[in-house]
This record gives C-alpha cells, sequence and structure tokens, in this order.
C-alpha cells in the first residue's frame, strides 16, 4: 500500500511554495553591499586619481593668477618667479610654486588655492617693515629680526619710524607696539637712545621718554593723560614713563 503523499512515479519533484522568491532579498541585499563598497572606495580614492585625470584636460589648463597679499612685492616679481604657463593645469602640484615664491627674501608665508575651471590663487603673507635705518648713508627697512628687507623706501611708500641707527632691541619693541597698539604706533616719527636702557619715543605732539623694556599696558596709561591735558587746554613738552607707577607730563 503506498503512501497517499507521496508523488506518483515519474512525476517531476515538487519544489518548496515560494522557494525562489525567498532567496531574491539575500541576492538584493549583496548587490547592494557590493555597491555601496565600490562607491566608497571611489570616494576615498578619487584625490588621488582625480586630480591626474583632470590634468589631462584642457578646460582646467591656467589661464589666469590672482596674487593676494602682496602690498610691498611687485606681482610681476611673484608671476616671475612662478614659471605658470598656459600648459599648466591647476591641477598640477603646488609644492614647487609655494617653494619657488617663498624664497622670495620679503615673503614670509605662501598658500596657493584653485579657483576652478583655470585660475590660481597666490596668498602671500609678507615680512612687516617696522623701522627705518640709516645703512651706509642711505636708509633701509627692517623687520624686527633686525633683518634688512627689499624694499626701495624712495619707489615704495613705507610709512613707519625712523631710528638713529640699526638697533634690534629697539625693532623688537616697535614690533611690540605695533601688534598690540597700531594706533599709538602710527603716530611715532623716530625712535632713539637716551641712554643705556632709556629710550626716547618721538610722536607728533610730544616725545615720550620710557625704558628699553617698558611693557604695552604701561604705554596705554598716556592716553588718558593726554586726554587730561587737552581738556585743560595744557600744552605738553613731554610725558615720562621712566619711573614706576608715574606718568609725568612736563608742561611747556
Amino acid at each position: 500500500m503506498s503512501d497517499a503523499s507521496s508523488p506518483p512515479e515519474g512525476s517531476p519533484a515538487q519544489k518548496p511554495a515560494g522557494g525562489e522568491r525567498a532567496s531574491d532579498p539575500i541576492l538584493s541585499r549583496k548587490y547592494k553591499l557590493a555597491l555601496a563598497g565600490i562607491a566608497l572606495l571611489l570616494a576615498v580614492t578619487g584625490r588621488f586619481w582625480a586630480p591626474v585625470l583632470m590634468r589631462r584636460m584642457d578646460y582646467f589648463r591656467v589661464r589666469r593668477v590672482e596674487i593676494v597679499g602682496a602690498r610691498y612685492v611687485a606681482p610681476s616679481d611673484i608671476l616671475s618667479r612662478l614659471h605658470v604657463d598656459t600648459t599648466a593645469s591647476v591641477w598640477d602640484p603646488t609644492s614647487a610654486l609655494v617653494a619657488r615664491v617663498a624664497s622670495h627674501p620679503e615673503i614670509q608665508h605662501v598658500a596657493v588655492h584653485r579657483k576652478l575651471p583655470g585660475t590660481l590663487v597666490i596668498e602671500v603673507t609678507e615680512r612687516v617693515p617696522v623701522a627705518l635705518a640709516p645703512v651706509s648713508g642711505a636708509l633701509r627697512v627692517y623687520d624686527e629680526r633686525g633683518v634688512a628687507l627689499p624694499i626701495d623706501p624712495t619707489r615704495v611708500d613705507v610709512d613707519v619710524p625712523v631710528l638713529r641707527e640699526h638697533d634690534v632691541s629697539l625693532l623688537r619693541l616697535l614690533a611690540r607696539i605695533k601688534r598690540r597698539m597700531p594706533e599709538f604706533y602710527a603716530r611715532i616719527s623716530e625712535v632713539r637712545r637716551t641712554g643705556r636702557d632709556e629710550v626716547l619715543l618721538e610722536l607728533e605732539k610730544e616725545p615720550i621718554r620710557v625704558m628699553q623694556d617698558v611693557s604695552i599696558e604701561r604705554l596705554a596709561e598716556v592716553a588718558p593723560v593726554e586726554e587730561d591735558l587737552a581738556r585743560k587746554q595744557l600744552r605738553v613738552a613731554e610725558i615720562d614713563l621712566r619711573f614706576k607707577d608715574q606718568v609725568i607730563a612736563r608742561l611747556q
């Protein structure tokens, strides 16, 4: 007696209902994961191969160079150091460009940016002139390090104080004043020593006597004294900050 539930002999075996459809979500999930992996790989590695590919495209050839931050250095001087022409691509490596511009003694920092499709932006930070000092009968421009800058004050307007002689300590003092008190610095026309540690700051209205190590906070005490003298309509011959906790105003 045969089992009633067995299929007739010779008939094809029946597949479980829904057997093929049950495997579809698994395959679909695998395909999605594979595509996501490929997309992630392209995104991660794109910064390496994409510039190489785009460097070959005429669309990204350099057609314009913009220079930002140059005040004392002539733009033509920077362009000549770049050695960039229309055969170059904005996607070319920029390290060589940075090195060539940074070799200029007036340039302190260089950054190169891309402005697509065909512009290179050269952003420079120049060394800051602090004072003029005489050398061999001519005035030279110096920064706070005491290094002469390649700036010709007869051709470029350099509005900085004048030192009687090259003095690194006074250059550093002026640099501190320029950073912290730019308005006060702009009033200084000349600086000279009056003793080993004593300094005279010539301002447009009156000279100020200070010690070489005078602090910015101490210099800030000058403003309220000047305001008080102006309110009383008193004319001052000089202000003396050399003595601790005192501001001495000598009247005319």
